[in-house]
């Protein structure tokens, strides 16, 4: 099985029509992804890359069926957009926009809690890199080419870093089963916590990468995670090492306060869960390699 998506998901694309909508598109039809149509308001009625547009999402679902959808739409709108997504009965939404304001994200979440839990719609994002399920399918912006097809998953708030580490390992013959950027904002979808509890239970993958950053408590809470739950190994790296405190760094939520969320600091938390760490980004594959038993 695949975390989130697979090659039998049904997606449409949010600002399907748009210029970003559509190169993302396309490469998602080229990588296999199972687009089945697009929403763009005022647009409906007619077909974008020969797939049917829609005024809305609940007649988008109506009439393709679709369980996910990928949301191109400005950083200003992406919140009704997703919020649209929830009330239209699907399971997944991925927000790759930058710039959503935090505000937007807390109104998101309270939003999404008037579901009960098991028809919660998943949100993935935003200022994220999506998700790839190597050798199934994609809603991203990652270049697909950089995967192999194997049994590590990998959870990133960095999607450049996403891809660096699957590019290393790919170098010691170990694939990816599915990689998620779950992005750098403060308030995001899905945490590190909510993809190790899936990868936990996926049979397809055999030890994860999770790659955080300096700022908030995410990385710490998903050390407690790992120690506590986890029975697959998980290899750490925290970026910003050489970061001093109070620095602003590219993604909103890399912000370091006066204590405990340093990247030395997280570093640590994650040691003393007994997760093998990374201390640099070239290191990413070789420790991954290492902890799978392999010589390095």
């Amino acid at each position: 099985m695949s975390i989130l998506i697979d090659e039998n998901t049904k997606v449409i694309f949010q600002g399907f029509t748009g210029d970003k909508g559509t190169f993302h598109a396309k490469e998602a039809i080229e990588y296999g992804t199972k687009i089945v149509g697009g929403v763009t308001p005022g647009k409906g009625g007619q077909t974008h890359l020969g797939l049917p547009v829609f005024n809305t999402v609940k007649e988008a679902v109506k009439a393709t069926g679709a369980t996910a959808t990928q949301i191109f739409v400005p950083a200003p709108f992406a919140a009704d957009a997703v919020m649209e997504a929830a009330d239209a009965g699907l399971e997944l939404a991925v927000v790759i926009a930058e710039g959503v304001p935090t505000q937007d994200m807390m109104k998101v979440k309270r939003y999404l809690l008037r579901y009960p839990p098991d028809y919660r719609m998943t949100v993935v994002g935003p200022n994220c890199a999506g998700v790839i399920s190597v050798g199934k399918a994609m809603l991203g912006i990652m270049p697909p080419h950089i995967y192999t097809k194997g049994r590590i998953g990998i959870v990133a708030r960095s999607g450049t870093l996403g891809y660096e580490a699957a590019a290393q390992m790919a170098k010691y013959g170990l694939g990816v089963s599915t990689s998620a950027g779950i992005g750098g904002d403060p308030i995001n979808g899905s945490s590190f916590v909510d993809m190790l509890k899936r990868f936990e239970k996926d049979d397809e993958t055999d030890a994860v990468m999770l790659i955080g950053e300096i700022g908030g408590p995410q990385e710490a809470e998903a050390a407690a995670f790992v120690k506590e739950h986890m029975t697959k190994p998980v290899v750490g790296f925290v970026a910003g090492l050489t970061a001093p405190a109070g620095r602003r760094m590219g993604h909103a939520g890399a912000i370091v306060s006066a204590f405990g969320d340093t990247a030395a600091e997280k570093t640590e938390i994650m040691r003393q869960a007994g997760m093998a760490v990374a201390t640099s980004p070239a290191e990413l594959g070789e420790v991954m390699a290492s902890v799978m038993g392999q010589k390095v």
